[in-house]
């Protein structure tokens, strides 16, 4: 299995664990309802924006969708240097999700989110 198509099977396993239709969830994440269906069947490679507000959407961790993605690799995650906060956030295995994400909105409610710079 590729990498598109095991982040969609994962990604549609999640959303619906947490009872979220496709249009529910475009919206928790701020993408469109075609574009995540797209993503679900591994047609479209979403970047790790997209995946940090999937993540975000779902609750789960932006890591785990960056190395279902094939972005970062499972064995050396914890190795690598962090780049920006939000990278730092995802990357702490201290945190549970719910911290991760509670962290993020904190964050961004100071700084705004990149789409608004």
């Amino acid at each position: 299995m590729n990498d598109l198509a095991g982040l969609g099977d994962y990604l549609r396993e999640q959303r619906q664990s947490h009872r979220l239709s496709l249009r529910q969830l475009s919206e928790l994440a701020g993408i469109s309802n075609p574009y995540l269906s797209q993503i679900e069947r591994g047609l479209k490679r979403p970047s790790a924006e997209i995946l940090q507000q999937l993540a975000k959407g779902l609750e789960v961790s932006a890591e785990t969708l960056y190395v279902k993605a094939g972005i970062l690799d499972e064995h050396h995650a914890d190795e690598k240097p962090t780049t920006s906060v939000r990278d730092a956030i995802a990357a702490d295995p201290k945190l549970t999700d719910r911290q991760r994400a509670t962290l993020l909105d904190v964050y961004e409610s100071f700084v705004g989110t990149e789409t608004e710079r």
